[in-house]
């Protein structure tokens, strides 16, 4: 645990309040929630809970089913970072930030397939080395969970709208997993 050296009261009806700064650094906004933690000596820990985790297991059947019939390297993220992958070292992107970019394409909730010639949109902020070939976001009764991507290595080879199907088709079916 990191001391942030801010220190906040609760009011009389319980709340706290999280400075803007962490909020940002986090990345958690209005209306996200947090799971609450205790430990032995005290201490509360709030965590961003993310209902995809639940499914973390699954998504890294799927990724290793897409990307060993497919040759892609396909990934599940979160609303803040890969949570699955299949086809690259995972130590490379799993719990890794997602991209600005990649939030702004999530937030719109449509479908994604590169273009030769567009801008290359990064998976996750801290590589430039993987870039989204085809993106699905992950809607569970009209909330965004995640996306689906099948991502393009250092070769750059657009990939094919049958790869956006797929990944539609497995972004709809996690979606549906996550309503039951």
């Amino acid at each position: 645990m990191k001391a942030t050296g801010i220190v906040r009261r609760v009011d009389d009806l319980g709340r706290i309040v999280i400075p803007k700064e962490i909020r940002r650094t986090l990345k958690i906004r209005e209306g996200d929630p947090l799971e609450i933690y205790t430990e032995k000596d005290g201490g509360v820990i709030f965590r961003k809970y993310s209902p995809m985790g639940d499914l973390q297991e699954f998504a890294s059947q799927m990724c290793e089913a897409i990307g060993s019939n497919t040759g892609c390297i396909a990934a599940v993220s979160d609303r803040d970072s890969i949570i699955a992958l299949h086809g690259a070292p995972k130590r490379e992107l799993v719990d890794k930030p997602n991209s600005q970019e990649l939030d702004k394409l999530m937030e719109q909730r449509k479908n994604y397939r590169y273009q030769p010639g567009e801008n290359l949109i990064r998976a996750c902020e801290s590589s430039d080395k993987y870039y989204l070939g085809v993106a699905a976001p992950i809607l569970s009764q009209g909330d965004l969970m995640g996306c689906v991507m099948l991502l393009m290595g250092e070769n750059k080879q657009p990939l094919a709208e049958s790869d956006q199907k797929l990944a539609q088709t497995v972004a709809g079916f996690l979606g549906k997993q996550m309503e039951n």
